[in-house]
């Protein structure tokens, strides 16, 4: 039932500590919801991209391409977002280009706080007013692959930024369109993402809590990543972990049987972490919560994409 319930949404944020797998999560959902129909656009920034080789596709640019049926991807770069918005609010491509390309006015412009983070998040969001020749949105949900958590939050202030000192004019009127969106939970809203340790765990609270406290964004979604399955049950795990001197990486034991029990052990141990931080973040935060489990073949690939895909619309 998750990805019907976000299925109703127009633009998504999935955002989250570096390294808790943003982006396979959302070539994931993305997959999910071009199988219910939907036409999916993934918007990413950042000097780096991850999601063609997730999608074996070729490497992604500025311009929008296709990745598989029913979805399409961009890697929004500054410099040229800054042009596509100058020739928005200036309506002369040559114009826009002149003005940007002079140093002083590029200078300028890049003063303006907020302003080339915006021409970022902005751009994402303006995709969601793309229509196609009958009047039908382009494409029926973005995806925005934010940056890491700090970076992140950064860019979502921006909106708020712009409302609190930019005076009216174009600039101004497009942040509040886009920032009354985000802020909408039937039209928007936050998949946050993380992985069941102890770090990106308080990192996943303290970020929820900036979203919901701070920015009055609706957090849709929980996404815990890379969830090991249970080889034992809690009292099997409770025994093993009695053993506690077998997780030293200098234990040795002549015994027979004491490489594998030592091996037991650590992975009780590992299940143990997993399972306190789950608990943790779902007493904590009270999120609607998807378990993602940890793909040995790997979730950087279109097969593994897939099966998470099917994770999230409700498959085993």
């Amino acid at each position: 039932m998750v990805v019907k319930d976000l299925a109703t949404r127009r633009f998504l944020f999935v955002a989250g500590k570096g390294g808790v797998g943003k982006t396979t999560v959302c070539a994931a959902l993305a997959l999910a919801l071009a199988d219910r129909g939907l036409r999916v656009l993934v918007a990413m920034c950042g000097a780096h991209e991850r999601l063609s080789s997730i999608m074996a596709t070729a490497p992604i640019g500025h311009p929008v391409q296709p990745l598989s049926a029913g979805v399409w991807a961009t890697r929004i770069e500054p410099e040229r977002a800054m042009l596509e918005y100058g020739e928005m609010v200036l309506k002369v491509k040559a114009v826009a280009k002149a003005a940007l390309d002079n140093k002083y006015t590029n200078t300028f412009l890049r003063a303006v706080p907020g302003l080339p983070e915006w021409a970022l998040l902005g751009k994402a969001w303006w995709h969601t007013t793309e229509t196609r020749a009958d009047g039908a949105p382009k494409y029926d949900i973005v995806l925005f692959d934010a940056p890491s958590t700090g970076h992140g939050l950064d860019l979502l202030r921006v909106p708020k930024v712009i409302l609190d000192i930019v005076p009216p004019g174009v600039l101004r009127r497009d942040a509040e369109q886009a920032w009354a969106m985000f802020r909408d939970p039937e039209q928007s809203g936050v998949v946050v993402v993380t992985l069941p340790e102890e770090l990106p765990a308080t990192e996943t609270i303290e970020l929820v809590g900036a979203l919901d406290g701070e920015l009055g964004l609706p957090v849709h979604l929980l996404v815990v990543n890379a969830m090991y399955e249970a080889l034992f049950q809690p009292g099997e795990r409770s025994t093993l972990l009695s053993r506690g001197e077998l997780l030293s990486p200098v234990a040795v034991s002549e015994q027979p049987g004491d490489a594998a029990l030592s091996l037991s052990v650590r992975r009780a141990s590992r299940e143990q972490l997993q399972s306190d931080c789950l608990e943790r973040l779902r007493s904590k935060l009270g999120l609607e919560t998807v378990v993602l489990p940890f793909l040995v073949e790997g979730a950087g690939t279109p097969e593994g994409a897939r099966q998470l895909a099917a994770r999230m619309s409700g498959g085993s």
